[in-house]
């Protein structure tokens, strides 16, 4: 536990670096441009989809009715673009993921280990395309569980729980092999996800719920609507930044695990190998000595 935090803090002071900060810049500015492209070609369709299918339940027809009769009508005209909001967050979130494991993991695992770990060997353990092939899979399996489990984002507490843990368990996956995959073999970084893995699951699960707080700003209703072309940077920014911490705290906490493991030289390593049998010095005649013969 004392490591969980000592990491914990390290990765919040070098999160001000400078470095990390410029870096944070290119994810954003990719994201913005994707999200700005989607919206301006597909935002009316989708808005016009979502309308027409919640039209079609009564229920939520009822609950608008509500609204409006206690004076909330306004809230109407945003729920169907709030709805394509809240189904568009988690492809926000899982992009800026892996956006931020490309282009700014190797760079922050980098520093930390010249920085704090100049003198642990780098062994190459996972290939730039073994770390691309995790991702994607690990992301992939991520994508088909959000996609079960929507129905379950109606029962309004489990939309606040499954998601962050879906993405926690996801960073736990990407960041944890990519924080390991430079400086340990294959077989250390195995060991070291398998001794650790619950203290490497509580991080992703913790950096999870902190990357679902740029969320509450959909709650905002139609303020969020009107000031998207700012409150959208500021979302993705946040989403980049938090992800760059958890990046950050999984390479100070699987590198000093790895320089511990290493310090651990097992009992065999370092005990002598058995000497060969030592042969009886010859005889006068040059030749051994029969040791049943020879008196004591």
């Amino acid at each position: 536990m004392s490591q969980l935090f000592d990491s914990f803090w390290r990765a919040v002071v070098y999160c001000v670096h400078p470095r990390v900060i410029a870096l944070s810049f290119l994810p954003l500015i990719l994201m913005v441009a994707l999200s700005f492209g989607l919206g301006y070609f597909f935002w009316e369709g989708a808005v016009a989809s979502v309308a027409a299918w919640l039209e079609a339940f009564g229920m939520v027809q009822t609950f608008l009715s509500w609204l409006e009769q206690v004076g909330a009508g306004s809230l109407r005209m945003v729920f169907a673009p709030l709805l394509v909001l809240v189904l568009a967050t988690p492809l926000i979130v899982l992009l800026c993921l892996l956006l931020v494991a490309m282009f700014m993991t190797p760079a922050m695992v980098d520093m930390v280990g010249q920085r704090r770990f100049a003198g642990l060997e780098r062994k190459h353990g996972g290939s730039l395309v073994v770390s691309v092939l995790w991702s994607l899979g690990s992301t992939l399996l991520a994508v088909v569980v959000l996609v079960l489990s929507m129905p379950l984002w109606l029962v309004p507490p489990l939309v606040l729980i499954l998601p962050p843990l879906i993405w926690g368990w996801l960073t736990y996956r990407v960041f944890a092999f990519d924080a390991l995959a430079t400086h340990a073999s294959s077989d250390e970084r195995k060991m070291i996800m398998r001794e650790h893995r619950g203290s490497l699951l509580l991080m992703g699960v913790l950096s999870g719920y902190l990357g679902a707080a740029p969320s509450l700003l959909w709650a905002s209703g139609a303020m969020f609507i009107a000031m998207a072309p700012v409150l959208v940077p500021v979302a993705i920014w946040i989403y980049t930044l938090v992800f760059a911490f958890a990046s950050l705290w999984f390479a100070h906490y699987s590198l000093a695990a790895l320089q511990r493991l290493r310090a651990k030289v097992p009992v065999e390593m370092v005990s002598p190998e058995p000497h060969a049998p030592l042969m009886p010095l010859p005889g006068p005649t040059g030749t051994p000595p029969n040791p049943l013969t020879t008196d004591p």
